[in-house]
């Protein structure tokens, strides 16, 4: 299993401290990009083992008092209905989501920018609800020749038309429902306004990955591009730093377009450009603080293998490509890694093919596999939970944690009331009946106080699980791959 190899408190304060002498480089008053997931970003917590997943809004709440929260969303993904793929809410709900989230934190939110504006029923109510909920809504427009016509862009006929943003604090941060919601047009524009108010301000951007002090095929920033290979974006090195400064910094094909664009832009409003190269423009202090490189290496690599098997899985539920998977059995090979080096891969079909029945391996934190089997009672998902728990609490295999007493009941009520045709008990199922036994059972009651140490367990699936159970282990906080197999040979499946 993945050992610590990054040094979380040191990020926290050293990024927080960058970020302040960026503000008062700036004159008191910086516009803060914010790419990649505010929450939750369990990428960047596989990758940099020890990088705690709230470490970013964590950062934010060092700063807090400073800092107000502008939330970017484009007007084309609201008519669109537009839908987060993890957690599958539309982005104008996410939206709603993220201003519960900062206010739940102390974090200010000050007001909602929608992009690209064009009126459509859609968008108007979505803006008539957010104005009747008491926040200030402001409306950018797409202007013609964006990205490259400089002297359109930087005029009243451009950033000119779009309504300013009115801020009261040192720092805005600046995010969004997800990628193409004009986070960096909207720091742009409103630098125009101040500008032409006589108020200092300044741009710069916060994004992990690619690490920029790392090398290009170092296998963490070779994990980004498994993360975005659906979008095709490539890691390459940095012209202009090399050539400003002599020193080789990795950035990604986008940053690296864009920049000519940024730089004119800026010298158009500011009279120059503050920056020379796309890497100075990021504040990323996180290659500063691995400690073990050869344990980020590993954790790495492991992402590689499965984003790849995701990809597998979006391929066959006709929701990916061939050309992703292409590029991830690329990045692999640039990693000198392979599905042998999963260990848990290996196990579960090994079990499927000694059973001719769908199995399960989990592979615990002392690196030791357990494994399940479909049975009559329990699916193979389930199977594999429960010896994984009766081991991690040393529990005899043949003690029985749940009796077919209670488990047949549960089975009768899924087929006779609830209308599943499948009898035997998902995950989610067979941990309620765990709880349940817990109560009078002492084998039940240690295994329930092993669960927390199932988080970052790695797991696989000789077949393609059903929804309920891929979300149990990802609460858990396992890391589940399967299999690009369904279970039956129906032409319906549920994804």
């Amino acid at each position: 299993m993945n050992q610590i190899g990054f040094d979380n408190d040191k990020y926290l304060r050293t990024q927080s401290e960058k970020i302040r002498e960026r503000i008062d480089y700036f004159g008191g008053k910086l516009y803060l990009e914010f790419g990649g997931k505010l929450f939750d970003d369990f990428h960047a917590s596989r990758v940099l083992p020890g990088f705690a997943p709230d470490s970013k809004i964590r950062m934010l709440m060092q700063l807090k008092d400073q800092a107000e929260m502008i939330i970017v969303i484009n007007a084309s993904d609201i008519e669109k209905n537009k839908v987060r793929g993890d957690s599958g809410i539309t982005y104008d709900l996410e939206v709603l989501r993220l201003i519960d989230a900062f206010r739940e934190l102390g974090l200010f939110v000050g007001s909602i920018v929608l992009t690209r504006y064009a009126e459509h029923p859609g968008l108007v109510t979505f803006e008539n609800k957010l104005r009747d909920l008491g926040l200030r809504v402001y409306r950018h427009y797409a202007i013609p020749g964006y990205p490259n016509d400089i002297a359109t862009i930087v005029s009243d006929e451009g950033y000119g038309k779009n309504e300013y943003i009115e801020t009261t604090r040192s720092l805005v941060v600046v995010t969004a429902p997800g990628p193409g919601s004009g986070k960096m047009a909207t720091c742009l524009s409103n630098i125009y306004h101040d500008h032409k108010r006589g108020i200092r301000a300044g741009y710069a951007k916060f994004e992990t990955f690619p690490i920029w002090n790392l090398a290009l095929n170092h296998p963490t920033n070779v994990a980004y591009e498994a993360a975005t290979a659906d979008l095709n974006d490539m890691n390459m090195i940095d012209p202009f730093h090399l050539d400003a400064y002599g020193v080789t910094t990795v950035n990604y094909n986008r940053d690296v377009e864009i920049y000519p664009v940024l730089r004119a832009m800026f010298e158009k409003i500011l009279g120059e450009c503050p920056y020379k190269s796309p890497t100075d423009m990021g504040v990323n202090m996180a290659g500063n603080c691995i400690f073990d490189d050869d344990a980020v290496r590993r954790a790495s690599k492991q992402e590689i293998l499965r984003r790849y098997y995701a990809a597998l899985c979006k391929r066959r539920r006709d929701m990916g490509s061939d050309s992703e998977v292409n590029r991830l059995k690329l990045l692999m090979q640039q990693v000198g890694v392979t599905v042998a080096d999963r260990p848990c891969v290996g196990a579960a079909v090994a079990r499927a093919d000694e059973t001719r029945q769908p199995a399960v391996s989990i592979e615990l934190p002392d690196g030791s596999l357990v494994t399940g089997k479909t049975t009559p009672l329990l699916g193979a998902s389930s199977a594999c939970l429960l010896n994984a728990l009766k081991k991690l609490a040393g529990v005899p295999k043949e003690i029985k944690l749940i009796s077919p007493e209670i488990l047949e009941p549960i089975q009768k009520l899924k087929i006779n009331h609830l209308g599943n045709h499948n009898p035997r008990l998902h995950t989610n199922e067979v941990l309620i009946a765990l709880s349940i036994c817990a109560t009078t059972d002492s084998h039940a009651a240690r295994c329930m106080e092993k669960i927390s140490e199932l988080r970052g367990c790695e797991v696989h699936s000789s077949v393609l699980l059903a929804a309920v159970d891929e979300n149990v282990f990802r609460h858990l906080g396992c890391n589940l791959t399967c299999e690009p197999v369904y279970q039956t040979k129906k032409l319906y499946h549920k994804n």
